[in-house]
């Protein structure tokens, strides 16, 4: 009897061993949720037609904003530039999406150099105002025009969330604003290494 006890418990061990712990993110995970787009059709801030295709093989962060945007939209860019250092070597596995909620004033030149100034690496995305329209209702980004004191100085109160996709393309992650960079990294290293 004793002799069973100790096989049963060894191979309770050697399965427990076996078994790999679940992923644990800092992020919210939505591994397998419905609803959210997977694809868009945009043009890059070099004038490149651009979809999700294009960047399969890599973890890819989406963050809608603007450019004049006054302190969302360069806080979480400056804070993914972090991310980019921390991830080192891998940072050739990741790819940050900018993609603008605000067409009409977010040019390709506008765009290109606005991403770049905070890292090489970052793409700015663009469509006209109906592709704008079906991007953020794709992938459910809140974005409203809120009215200046002349019509050239209105703003546009946005999401602040990013969606972060693997290396298939599926949304995997959603970051709050002003997440930890540390953790952020974290979990985009562990989509890196195909968790």
């Amino acid at each position: 009897m004793r002799r069973a006890v100790l096989i049963a418990a060894g191979l309770c061990a050697v399965a427990l061993i076996a078994c790999e712990r679940p992923v644990s993110f800092h992020s919210v995970d939505v591994t397998g949720i419905q609803g959210y787009g997977n694809d868009f059709r945009l043009t890059d801030h070099t004038g490149k037609a651009r979809s999700m295709a294009d960047y399969r093989g890599k973890a890819v962060l989406m963050f809608f904003g603007f450019a004049q945007c006054p302190d969302v939209c360069p806080t979480t860019l400056a804070d993914l530039k972090k991310v980019m250092t921390k991830l080192g070597p891998d940072a050739e596995r990741f790819q940050v999406l900018f993609v603008t909620v605000d067409p009409a004033r977010d040019t390709q030149d506008v765009l290109a150099q606005y991403v770049t100034s905070f890292h090489p690496s970052f793409v700015a995305l663009r469509g006209d105002r109906m592709a704008t329209e079906r991007v953020t209702r794709d992938f459910k980004i809140v974005a409203q025009l809120q009215e200046g004191q002349t019509p050239e100085t209105y703003t546009v109160n946005h999401s602040a969330n990013s969606l972060v996709f693997d290396a298939q393309g599926r949304l995997r992650l959603i970051v709050s604003y002003g997440m930890d960079v540390d953790k952020l990294a974290s979990d985009i290293q562990l989509l890196i290494k195909g968790k």
